[in-house]
């Protein structure tokens, strides 16, 4: 076995034995800001999976997001009995929202992917990588992005939190 494999491991049994090292960690981000820039990801094998490389274009943030179904403002000028529910699903995982909510905290930087890095009662964490796409040293194809300064608009970037499912068709 990889050393990656090990490290897999070591996180996946921190998380279910809930070890003293996890609630060191919960307790660190729970205090702290619900965007928080960082400078290495705490999970580096995952962060590699999808993406990460130390590069000095690569942003890593943590983000706290809520747990659980959103409360839904009450319906306004009488009784609406369709309207009438607490909580409701938002439709989206709260992966997405953690996403969006870094993409707004760093207007500059695209979107490369997230990961699941922790939860407590209250709150779930992400971490978020990100890039500068207009760095000095770009990687990508020098036409592409002077297509996309034409067109004035950069095409959403693909992740496994923003892809949503269409719906099975059946043809008959």
């Amino acid at each position: 076995m990889g050393a990656f494999k090990y490290i897999k491991e070591s996180f996946r049994a921190s998380h279910a034995q809930r070890s003293d090292a996890y609630k060191t960690r919960l307790r660190a981000w729970r205090s702290g800001a619900s965007i928080a820039r960082i400078d290495k990801p705490s999970n580096p094998v995952r962060a590699r999976e999808i993406g990460y490389r130390a590069k000095k274009e690569f942003v890593v943030a943590r983000v706290r997001v809520p747990r659980g179904k959103r409360r839904r403002p009450r319906p306004d000028q009488g009784r609406k009995p369709a309207k009438n529910r607490k909580f409701e699903n938002p439709g989206r995982t709260w992966q997405w929202f953690a996403e969006q909510r870094a993409l707004r905290r760093f207007p500059n930087l695209e979107l490369v992917n997230s990961y699941w890095i922790g939860e407590d009662g209250t709150a779930a964490y992400y971490e978020v990588i990100m890039r500068n796409a207009w760095d000095s040293t770009p990687k990508i194809n020098p036409k592409a992005v002077r297509r996309a300064v034409v067109a004035k608009a950069v095409p959403p970037a693909v992740n496994s939190a923003g892809n949503v499912p269409k719906p099975k068709r059946k043809f008959w």
